[in-house]
């Protein structure tokens, strides 16, 4: 299936609106380039059936902002996955996990995550990705209660797989995302306790993760609090660096927060719970 690539330039301030405006809209995935910059620059894929002006034009009503210029390109199928292909390298986290895609080979002696690119978020390529792919090669010493929420692709809840933790759960409210992760997980031969986010119990985990943005992150303060155990550990990212300590001070009634990790203008907030 084709799809349409929707680039435009947005003020930085605004751009965090209009990506989630986006995805309400109907945008399969969006990602914005050097977002603590001026300007941003924002790219939306979006199915080909969709007319991109209406998406955008209803998106950017939903901010209460003007609709920006746009340019369109129509990626077919083979274009999607040669692009994906040459924009994806491996990523080698810490000492102990590496992420590729099924055509790259893992090093012996580490942890591999094979995961090939595709429509749901997270493949290892983004900061924000990588922000808590490090925190969990860190944390992560064997046994642990690990949740992975808002997991997109799985590549969170597979790392902490392979690395060693007993138990990992993973939601989304996609339900192609869950489908995409336990597709993932099945290929890295990980089990996974897949469930959309209302079916949670009221388990505690050791490690709570998530990779989201951070007004749904400041939202979902009380409920990963709730979920993460006593002097558990939690991870926060798809935060813009200038975010950060707005974040912070959502969860800081339940958990003792640590020093903000930074990588080209994105941020994680950790923290143990109290």
């Amino acid at each position: 299936m084709p799809w349409l690539a929707v680039t435009l330039q947005i003020d930085a301030e605004d751009a965090e609106a209009l990506s989630e405006a986006l995805l309400e809209a109907g945008a399969d995935s969006v990602s914005l380039d050097h977002p603590d910059a001026p300007r941003v620059v924002l790219k939306a894929l979006l199915a080909p059936q969709l007319d991109a002006a209406a998406v955008l034009a209803s998106a950017s009503a939903t901010c209460g902002l003007a609709a920006p210029a746009f340019t369109v390109e129509r990626l077919e199928d083979e274009d999607w996955v040669r692009r994906s292909q040459s924009q994806f390298a491996p990523v080698q986290v810490g000492a102990r996990l590496w992420v590729g895609a099924s055509w790259h080979k893992a090093p012996a002696g580490v942890a591999a995550v094979t995961l090939d690119p595709g429509l749901a978020f997270g493949t290892g390529s983004h900061p924000t990705t990588r922000l808590v792919l490090r925190f969990i090669e860190r944390n992560i010493a064997g046994g642990e209660c690990v949740l992975d929420y808002g997991c997109g692709s799985g590549i969170l809840a597979i790392a902490a797989a392979k690395l060693g933790a007993g138990r990992t759960g993973a939601t989304d409210i996609d339900p192609g995302a869950l489908e995409t992760a336990a597709a993932n997980a099945l290929a890295n031969r990980v089990a996974l306790e897949l469930c959309a986010p209302q079916d949670l119990g009221s388990d505690l985990y050791d490690i709570v993760v998530a990779n989201i943005l951070a007004q749904p992150l400041i939202v979902l303060a009380p409920l990963l609090a709730a979920r993460t155990a006593p002097r558990g550990r939690l991870a926060l990212s798809g935060i813009l660096e200038s975010q950060a300590a707005e974040v912070a001070q959502a969860y800081a009634a339940w958990f003792e927060i640590g020093a903000s990790e930074t990588e080209e203008g994105w941020a994680l907030v950790e923290g143990r719970r109290k």
